[in-house]
């Protein structure tokens, strides 16, 4: 720790000074403390000074990624269907999602073209903060391309739609009845009746699933929706593809070819 030499700065006298004398004993006082400080002072001005002139590495900051989505074609990563090589097949496994970790979600697969990306799911919206019991619907994947449209599976616990544990979707009720609940979660935000245009029921070995076509012209997703949902176990799965008008001219047979490929 600097100290400062005090005994030159103060030079002692018996007698008693003037007032000018004051003035100037008190002005160098400070002259010889400022030179003094300046000069303790200089390596570290210097120092830092010479930080302010090096060139700092470049960082930045990423938050974490919420998913396990992965920014390429799935082409390069996905196995080509069986049954239509122009597709590739993503079936989903735990290692995909909180409720196929939690067992809340039964394994589904579905078919893509290969030049898809998978988008990343937002924390909020995965459900991994209420896994194991979600009192509301979840966005369990999702995939786009900019050029054809997009799709998402979005799971519903089942008690949200009915009393009956392991119901099936007849046990809920009609297709229309089933939309009119999720109808939300395929649009984005709002669901009118009249945006829906066509329903029907496929059968699967034992499974059942209602499907939809949509024409919403004021969605989130798109002007464009199809929808297929079922229930299997405590959970409700709703399989949604959207395009808007662009994607939809180009792209009609190609999504109705994905939307039908859908399994749980």
């Amino acid at each position: 720790m600097a100290t400062f030499p005090f005994t030159s700065l103060f030079p002692l006298t018996l007698s008693s000074p003037s007032s000018s004398s004051k003035l100037s004993t008190l002005h160098a006082f400070r002259a010889s403390t400022s030179e003094y400080v300046s000069s303790q002072h200089t390596p570290r001005r210097e120092f830092l000074k010479g930080l302010a002139l090096m060139p700092l590495p470049l960082v930045v900051l990423r938050e974490p990624p919420p998913s396990h989505a992965r920014e390429v074609e799935v082409g390069s990563f996905l196995p080509p269907s069986p049954s239509d090589p122009s597709f590739v097949l993503f079936t989903a496994s735990p290692k995909d999602t909180p409720a196929l970790r939690a067992g809340n979600v039964q394994p589904y697969k579905f078919l893509l073209p290969p030049t898809w990306k998978q988008a990343r799911v937002a924390n909020i919206l995965s459900g991994n903060y209420c896994q194991p019991k979600c009192a509301e619907p979840w966005v369990e994947v999702k995939f786009e391309d900019e050029k054809q449209g997009k799709v998402q599976v979005v799971a519903s616990p089942l008690i949200r739609l009915t009393n009956k544990p392991n119901a099936t979707i007849e046990d809920i009720g009609s297709p229309e009845k089933l939309i009119a609940s999720l109808g939300p979660f395929v649009t984005g935000n709002t669901f009118d009746p009249e945006e829906l245009l066509e329903t029907s029921v496929e059968k699967l070995g034992d499974q059942t699933y209602y499907k939809y076509v949509l024409e919403t012209p004021y969605a989130l997703t798109g002007t464009h929706n199809l929808a297929k949902a079922t229930a299997k176990g405590n959970t409700v799965v709703l399989f949604v593809v959207s395009a808007n008008d662009k994607q939809w001219q180009t792209s009609e047979e190609t999504l109705k070819t994905v939307l039908d490929s859908f399994q749980v």
